[in-house]
């Protein structure tokens, strides 16, 4: 198993920025077998969407609506993985939570909630 704590979230206005981090603890078998990392969101009514992945060897990808604001990074001695979003807008008030995937299973956070006024 593989378990994961999410930090970060809170209450933030229009144009600012936030950091969120996700840790993954559990055996070292389990850890070092982590391929991809990634944050969801999910926003009253919507469906879940994926915001941004990393692989292990550093190679990222975002959905659109984050492209040039969000970036994501994973600091692998710490098993910890960090999205910064920077000129945030009310659009991504969501539940982020984290995901890390080990073969074909998704194990995840239990979210932190991210609420930007305008």
């Amino acid at each position: 198993q593989v378990q994961l704590v999410e930090s970060g979230g809170g209450l933030v206005q229009a144009g600012r920025s936030l950091r969120l981090s996700c840790t993954a603890s559990g055996s070292m078998a389990m850890l070092n077998s982590i391929n991809v990392m990634g944050w969801y969101r999910q926003a009253p009514g919507k469906q879940r969407e994926l915001v941004a992945t990393i692989q292990s060897r550093g190679s990222t990808n975002f959905v659109d609506s984050v492209k040039g604001r969000f970036t994501i990074s994973r600091d692998n001695a710490k098993n910890t993985v960090y999205l910064q979003m920077n000129n945030l807008k009310p659009e991504d008030t969501a539940v982020y939570s984290c995901a890390a995937r080990i073969g074909f299973r998704n194990y995840w956070g239990q979210g932190t909630q991210v609420t930007v006024s305008s």
